[in-house]
């Protein structure tokens, strides 16, 4: 038995030896035949994916390099980032720097807010965001180009221009001057994160306005026989939406959520001015260069100076501690995401 297992192994192994033989005879005779247009063919192709990897690989290393020198640095001790012979690889590993740059940041209770704050505006912005896109694509209604520009403006205008207005506005909050003639004085909203929220569920959030445009091409490009024929059975335009326009935008939404989830969860201007009493990571590692210094002297007692060196190295290592659950996250959504954004590609 074990005797014919070797022979039809061997048999196999001639067979593919003499069909690989075979092959490249006949390549050379199409070669000749050609006037060494096939060989000159298959050597374009080689060098071509030869420089496509160069390059791909180029830009995937311009990329990972300072996440990677960071991830390095991370691990160094003081010593290691002055000593010249050191370069990659840290000489004394080390966590302190990641003990440190949690406590400085109050990390565990930052990461909390920060879940719970972008989770909550992203579903609530994303939602807001779904009925005015709908609305845009499938509707008529007075002035709508006029106010399919505002939303536009919304992308194209810095949010720091308005900066001041918003300011004035939630300090001196007031609802068509009702509250003022019922109380006597307006409300001060500085300080709470109704503000916040309340802009989200007008659409005047971070990124809104190019949510309402994505999510209104995508609507435009689903054909219009879907509604009609949902019509035709008896659905209402809001069980339409639901049942049929919702299920056919999920790629987008997906996208969508996304983008506002990871934007939220990084974002500076808005966290400052109307979440500055949560602390967020986004706002603790804004201050943890700051906090380092106080740190250390009130630990040791004696006001000291510290290295640029090393405070780099803890705002390497608060970085990572940001960015480490947006990587987590796009491990278990990038299927998803990929497929969002393939598909939402091919229709817009």
């Amino acid at each position: 038995m074990t005797n014919v297992k070797e022979n039809t192994k061997a048999i196999e192994k001639a067979e593919k030896k003499a069909a690989k033989k075979s092959a490249r005879k006949d390549f050379w005779e199409r070669n000749r035949l050609s006037g060494g247009y096939l060989l000159q063919k298959k050597v374009t192709e080689v060098v071509l994916s030869i420089c496509r990897f160069i390059l791909l690989f180029g830009m995937c290393f311009l990329i990972l390099q300072p996440i990677f020198n960071k991830i390095s640095v991370s691990f160094m001790t003081e010593k290691d980032l002055f000593n010249p012979i050191v370069i990659n690889i840290p000489e004394h590993f080390t966590t302190d720097n990641y003990k440190m740059a949690s406590t400085l940041m109050d990390y565990p209770k930052a990461l909390r807010n920060s879940i719970i704050i972008s989770l909550s505006i992203a579903f609530l912005q994303i939602a807001m965001c779904t009925l005015v896109g709908y609305g845009f694509a499938r509707f008529k209604f007075p002035l709508k180009k006029f106010w399919f520009a505002c939303a536009i403006l919304i992308i194209l205008i810095p949010p720091q221009t308005i900066a001041s207005s918003l300011h004035l506005h939630f300090r001196f909050f007031d609802f068509l001057g009702i509250i003022k003639l019922i109380t006597g004085d307006t409300i001060n909203l500085r300080g709470s994160k109704l503000p916040y929220y309340m802009m989200s569920a007008g659409c005047m959030g971070l990124k809104n306005g190019l949510y309402i445009y994505m999510i209104r091409q995508y609507f435009r490009n689903i054909p219009g026989d879907l509604e009609e024929a949902a019509y035709v059975d008896g659905c209402g335009m809001l069980k339409t939406f639901f049942r049929i326009m919702l299920p056919e935008a999920k790629p987008i939404l997906t996208s969508c959520f996304l983008f506002a989830f990871v934007w939220q969860w990084t974002d500076g201007f808005y966290a400052k001015m109307f979440l500055g009493g949560t602390q967020l990571v986004s706002t603790s590692l804004s201050r943890i260069v700051d906090s380092l210094g106080a740190y250390i002297q009130r630990i040791s007692g004696i006001k000291t100076t510290v290295s640029i060196a090393y405070s780099n190295c803890i705002l390497a290592t608060g970085t990572l501690m940001i960015i480490m659950p947006l990587i987590i996250l796009y491990l278990f959504a990038q299927r998803a995401f990929v497929e969002s954004i393939s598909s939402s590609g091919i229709k817009m």
